[in-house]
Formats: C-alpha cells, sequence, structure tokens
C-alpha cells in the first residue's frame, strides 16, 4: 500500500487506495454498473471505476483544492499508456495546466493568492511522474512538453525563484535516472546470448577433475543466498512501464497500433533468460558428473538449495532449479533417483503443484507477503514471485476484461486491479539485498558452461543407457549427429 500523501492533500478529495477498493484478489467481472452511462467519470460506492479518457485525464490534474490520490496518480500513468502516448498525456494535461492559471490570474484576489500554492501541485506532480516513469521522458517531445510546463509554472513564482529551484532539481535527477538506465542497458546488451550458445556437445565423459557447483560452494544456504542477491539485482532494472508491455504491445480497442517500445521488454526478457539458464545449469551440473554416487550427491544439494529458497521467499529461483531437475535428461535418470532420498523433493514439487492455478504456491507466496509486511529485517521482506506466473497474471487479467465498456469508457476497474498486482511487484523488488554478494559463486553462476539440451540428453544416455525403444532411437540418432560432426 502507497505511503500517506502529503500534509497538502489532506483536506482534498482522494481517490480510493487498493485495498480497500479491491481487497486481495481480483475475482469476478471487473464491470461497472452500466445503469450510469451518463456519468462520466462513473463511481461505485465512491470508487472510480470507469471514465472517458478526457475526463481521467482531468482528474489526474490538481486544481486549488484538489490533489489527486498517489494510487490513482500511478494507475492512470502506468495504463494511460494503452490509450495515448506519453508526450500527448503531457500536452494534456500542460493544456489544463495553463487553463488553470489563466483563470486564477483573472480571478479575484484571493484566487490570485492561490497561485504559489497550484503551482506546488503541479510540481508535485510533475515530480511524482518523473521519478515513478522516468521512461516516459526519454524521447524529445516528452521533454520538450516537460520544459513548456515547467516554464508556466515557473512564472507562478517570479519573486524568489524557489519553483525554479525545485523544477530545476527535478530536471536533473530524470536526467540522471535515464542516464543509468541507458548505460545499464548498454552493459547488458554486450553481454547478450542466448542459453544455448554456452551449450557444448559432448564426445566424451568429462573427466573428474573438472569444476562443478560443490567445488565452488558446498553449502546449500549459502548458494540460496546468492541466487537471491542475482535475483533481486535483476528485478531492479525492470519497471512498471516494461511490465505494462504486455497489454500496450496489443492494440488497443481504438484501433491504434501497438504502442510497445521493443527496448523495453529487453528487460523482461532478460529475466526470463536467466530463470532458463538457471533451470539448464542445474541440469548440467547432474548430468555431467560420471560416477552415480557423486550424482546423487548433487541432486540432493540441489534439492536443499531449492528448500533454502523457498525458506527465503526466493520463489523464481526455487521453481528454476525444480524445473530444472524435471527435464527429461534428469528425469530419466531413474538409477541416480533410487538412490536420492526425494521426501524433501515432494514436499517442493507439492507447492508447485500446477493444478488449481497454482493454488499451493499462491498460499505461499500470500504467506511471504503478509510476512513481509510486517518484517523488521530485510531477510524477512524478501518475496521473489515466480515471474512467468506472474506475467500471465497480468495477461490474463488484461485477457479477460475489456480495455472499453461498450459505452466507450475506459473500463477503469481493470486497470485498479494490474496496477495492484504491478504495485506489490514494484515493491518487492525495492526490498534491499542483506546479503554480501560472493564473487567467486556469483562467476560461476553466471558463467559457468551451460549443456544445450542436446547435449544434456548424450551426458544423460552416457552416464544411465537407454531402457526403451523410444530412448534408444533417440540415442542412436544423438551419436550419428556425433560422428557426422566428427
Amino acid at each position: 500500500m502507497y505511503t500517506s500523501p502529503r500534509k497538502m492533500r489532506e483536506t482534498m478529495p482522494q481517490t480510493p487506495i487498493f485495498s480497500s477498493m479491491l481487497g486481495s484478489s481480483c475475482s469476478g467481472q471487473v464491470q461497472p454498473d452500466m445503469g450510469e452511462r451518463c456519468v462520466d467519470p462513473v463511481y461505485q460506492d465512491g470508487n472510480l471505476v470507469s471514465g472517458s479518457l478526457e475526463a481521467l485525464i482531468e482528474h489526474l490534474v490538481p486544481t486549488m483544492d484538489y490533489y489527486p490520490d498517489r494510487t490513482y496518480i500511478f494507475t492512470f500513468l502506468l495504463s494511460s499508456r494503452v490509450f495515448i502516448h506519453p508526450h500527448e498525456l503531457l500536452a494534456k494535461v500542460g493544456q489544463l495546466c495553463i487553463k488553470q492559471k489563466q483563470q486564477l490570474e483573472t480571478g479575484t484576489e484571493a484566487e490570485k493568492a492561490k497561485l504559489k500554492s497550484f503551482a506546488a501541485k503541479i510540481i508535485q506532480l510533475l515530480k511524482e511522474w518523473t521519478e515513478t516513469f522516468p521512461y516516459d521522458f526519454q524521447d524529445e517531445k516528452s521533454m520538450k512538453e516537460l520544459k513548456e510546463i515547467a516554464h508556466r509554472i515557473t512564472q507562478c513564482d517570479e519573486e524568489n525563484g524557489t519553483v525554479k529551484k525545485i523544477i530545476s532539481q527535478m530536471t536533473q535527477n530524470l536526467l540522471m535516472a535515464l542516464s543509468a538506465r541507458s548505460q545499464y542497458q548498454e552493459i547488458k546488451e554486450k553481454f547478450r546470448q542466448p542459453a544455448t550458445d554456452k551449450g557444448t556437445i559432448l564426445k566424451t565423459k568429462p573427466q573428474s577433475t573438472q569444476k562443478d557447483i560443490l567445488s565452488v560452494c558446498c553449502d546449500p544456504l549459502i548458494l540460496a543466498q546468492q541466487l537471491t542477491y542475482v535475483e533481486l539485482e535483476r528485478v531492479s532494472n525492470i519497471y512498471p512501464e516494461d511490465l505494462m508491455q504486455i497489454v500496450s504491445h496489443m492494440d488497443s480497442l481504438d484501433n491504434h497500433k501497438c504502442r510497445g517500445d521493443v527496448t523495453k521488454t529487453y528487460n523482461l526478457e532478460a529475466y526470463d533468460n536467466w530463470f532458463n539458464c538457471l533451470s539448464m545449469l542445474v541440469a548440467t551440473e547432474i548430468c555431467r558428473v560420471v560416477k552415480k554416487k557423486q550424482r546423487t550427491r548433487m541432486v540432493e544439494f540441489f534439492i536443499d538449495v531449492a528448500r533454502e529458497c523457498f525458506n527465503i521467499g526466493n520463489f523464481n529461483s526455487m521453481m528454476a532449479i525444480i524445473s530444472g531437475m524435471n527435464l527429461s535428461p534428469v528425469a530419466r535418470l531413474k538409477k541416480t533417483w533410487s538412490k536420492v532420498k526425494t521426501a524433501k523433493f515432494d514436499v517442493l514439487e507439492h507447492h508447485m503443484d500446477p493444478s488449481s492455478n497454482f493454488c499451493n504456491y499462491r498460499t505461499a507466496l500470500q504467506g511471504a507477503a503478509q510476512r513481509s509486511q510486517t518484517a523488521n529485517s530485510n531477510r524477512e521482506k524478501i518475496v521473489i514471485p515466480v515471474f512467468n506466473l506472474f506475467i500471465k497474471d497480468i495477461y490474463f487479467l488484461h485477457k479477460i476484461h475489456t480495455n472499453r465498456l461498450p459505452n466507450g469508457q475506459i473500463n477503469f476497474k481493470k486497470f485498479w486491479e494490474i496496477s495492484r498486482q504491478i504495485h506489490d511487484f514494484l515493491t518487492w523488488k525495492q526490498v534491499e539485498c542483506p546479503f554480501e554478494k560472493d564473487k567467486k559463486i556469483q562467476s560461476y553462476l553466471l558463467t559457468a558452461p551451460i549443456y544445450s539440451e542436446e547435449a544434456l540428453f548424450i551426458a544423460s544416455f552416457e552416464s544411465e543407457g537407454p531402457e526403451n525403444h523410444m530412448e534408444k532411437d533417440s540415442w542412436k540418432t544423438l551419436r550419428t549427429t556425433l560422428l557426422n560432426r566428427a
């Protein structure tokens, strides 16, 4: 839940906060009562649930006696990109600001005296916008509109220049945020490689002296902590507008073309690739072990690591590890699994049981979220959801609920719920990692060789030969491929 608005907003009309409006889950149809077709915007029980784009924009812009609640600011700025480009929205906000400013300047002396107060509210809105969605200002059009609004507002306080100083600082912070994000993008692009590029086709069994994860870290808790460090580092570079690409990549009911920016989806792809790499790394570490006893130990080690991830609240790494152990090259190693104490693994699989829409996992996630809300330490605040399930939830919300209602108004109740879920994720990603970085372990996790699917099967068959006709045919095909490459 957001923090309380500043004192200047306490006596002003407020839009509802997430918890009071929607509760902890989305249930039933998010459709306002169509009996109020002529009203714009539409409220239900005091909650804004639909409206025209123009009415929603007006609800965003402060007046002498009103400042929108931060939840509304966040939700509208997040969802508006589905219907209008940020620079176009800025232009409309600027027009409304200028109109109100002119009314105050030509009004009574009492109204003229409120000019500074009005300017402060506009600055606060711009400050929240630039801090929460700095990427909206990456293009020249948006920056031009921002500067135009800023220039108009500084005229309200030409005597002491306080407004001008605040705007200057806001602009400086915005440019720094854009620069930092741009540098991160450039660094990541240099190292961008698909997981399969790291794979190698085995022609012989690996040497027993070859380095493995146990030679780097043999403590499941420490490895789980380092995985959590990687997770939090990756999610820190995912922004709300990145997540909104799931919705804005699709054509809206306005028949506008895709508003998505491919560069914004890179962070989502990079994080998804991390999950896949971790799964393949787990499978590689298990399949490349020559001796069954050592291979059994490796399986049990990763089971313990996954359990520690669960205890920490790192569900994404836990799911990646389980996925790696459930890949066919690992799952088929029956002789190895027969020696494994699987009771702990069974518990983990129970938590990640996909039945009833991953009900068990969602219960565990809710418990971790509740723990995080009352936590006194960063260790207890950690909540890292299974990212691909989180993305699917947003996509599902988008697919089952229309952007607009039959009367043409924006179905804002839908966007309240999407915004609530994204806000929860943003809250979790801001937790500072309580674990110190171990460069040796981190380096291994991020640079260790990962076998391709083909290489995994070869290593698996070399460890435990094919047992049925299907496996024998697969093994024969793989060996033929090897000979052809020789």
